[in-house]
């Protein structure tokens, strides 16, 4: 079972008292124009920190914030996106139902007609962007992101307005709006018109909803358009739980079932479903996270893969954004281990070992080794655990990361202030 820390009883404080006041003020606390940032992985101290940050020209966070405008000020030349696009029809005769190809899966080269498709770990079939909506779906995720938060820290609002045109294509104008499924994702030719291990594609919005709630201060971000989103996001979990699709991917034991997971607790807690939130939560140490690393800290399963590496990190990722948002209803995961110390800092110190080169990674590789992509769950694990070895580490990887987003949304805590 979880525990409740000093530094997680704080937040918890800090947004049930947030939460409280807008009840009383007749609001919904998840999509009001409050002071407090709503997010849900990311941590609202640290935002306005970095905010400030910014504002007093620390050369800490500048050289990111350069480069975040620069993004930002491209972004503003994109045009929308939308599932509606795609050239082909789903099984289901509408558009606006979400379709994609499996990444893995390959046509048949023993069959003349290809079918059915055969699969090679870790080799992605080009058909996937030719022929799906995930390059849309990431498309749009990754720029309201960058316009979002170049909004927060600038208050310029023309970043705001084309985050809100891009948000309203994807899931509320009735000509370009998704439907709330993914039935059709990553279809296998010849085996399956979609499966559960589709809603993997979706691994991402949870950032989306800490990306949209840096737009609540916004005037074109209005409660109408809270109130769409958020039906949206209360169809999906519908959908995630009573699926078939849904329903076995919440089975998976490996990053597809920490990340099924990761969706549902953050958009239970999107739409007010905290207990559901909470009750995902509470189950996710024995349910991920001992079953998934072993006492040495290794994830097996991830380690099967042949992109042992990148899917080891994937996996983590999952369980550090669930550990971040049970932090805000006062769960600690941080700190979780069995009786055996497996735990999600062993699983960190595990592959930590590797990235510092004092192992050699003997797992496959089927891409370019890049030990520099620790470095973000790395400033994370510093700032969760006040552990400055973590922070110490960083320096030891190959390359430069002054310019990262990481280091505005994660930004480094003075440690010497402990």
């Amino acid at each position: 079972m979880t525990f409740m820390t000093a530094r997680s009883m704080r937040r918890f404080v800090s947004v049930a008292l947030a939460t409280l006041f807008l009840e009383v003020a007749g609001t919904n606390p998840l999509s009001s124009a409050a002071e407090t940032v709503q997010v849900f992985i990311l941590d609202s101290e640290n935002l306005m920190q970095v905010k400030n940050r910014i504002q007093s020209n620390d050369s800490t966070v500048i050289p990111a914030f350069n480069k975040l405008i620069r993004e930002a000020d491209l972004a503003l030349t994109s045009a929308t996106f939308s599932v509606v696009e795609k050239e082909l029809t789903p099984p289901s005769g509408d558009k606006h139902d979400y379709m994609s190809i499996a990444p893995y899966w390959w046509p048949n080269p023993n069959r003349s007609s290809g079918l059915p498709y055969v699969r090679r770990d870790g080799q992605i079939n080009p058909e996937r962007d030719q022929t799906s909506d995930r390059k849309r779906l990431d498309g749009m995720v990754q720029t309201t992101k960058t316009l979002s938060l170049a909004y927060f820290v600038t208050g310029r609002e023309e970043y705001a307005a084309h985050a809100r045109k891009i948000l309203l294509a994807w899931f509320s104008d009735p000509a370009t709006k998704m439907n709330p499924n993914l039935t059709y994702a990553q279809a296998i030719p010849g085996r399956s018109s979609g499966r559960g291990a589709g809603i993997i594609e979706t691994h991402n919005l949870p950032e989306l909803l800490d990306a949209v709630a840096m737009l609540n201060r916004s005037k074109d971000w209005d409660p109408s358009n809270r109130r769409a989103l958020q039906d949206w996001f209360q169809a999906y979990v519908v959908w995630l739980l009573e699926s078939r699709e849904g329903q076995a991917e919440a089975k998976a034991h490996n990053n597809h079932g920490s990340w099924y997971d990761v969706q549902v607790a953050s958009y239970a807690l999107y739409v007010g479903q905290n207990e559901l939130a909470k009750k995902v939560l509470s189950e996710f140490p024995t349910r991920r996270i001992a079953n998934q690393i072993e006492p040495d800290g290794r994830q097996l399963r991830e380690l099967q893969r042949s992109q042992a590496w990148n899917y080891s990190l994937f996996n983590l990722e999952a369980l550090f954004d669930a550990a971040s948002i049970a932090d805000k209803l006062g769960m600690d995961l941080w700190n979780y281990a069995a009786p055996d110390k497996r735990g999600m800092r062993k699983a960190l110190d595990w592959l930590l070992l590797f990235a510092v080169a004092e192992k050699k990674w003997s797992y496959q590789p089927i891409s370019t080794w890049q030990p520099e992509k620790l470095a973000p769950f790395l400033r994370r694990a510093a700032v969760n655990y006040r552990e400055p070895v973590y922070e110490k580490a960083i320096s030891k990887l190959p390359g430069a990361f002054a310019d990262q987003r990481w280091q505005l949304l994660y930004p480094k805590n003075p440690f010497e202030k402990w």
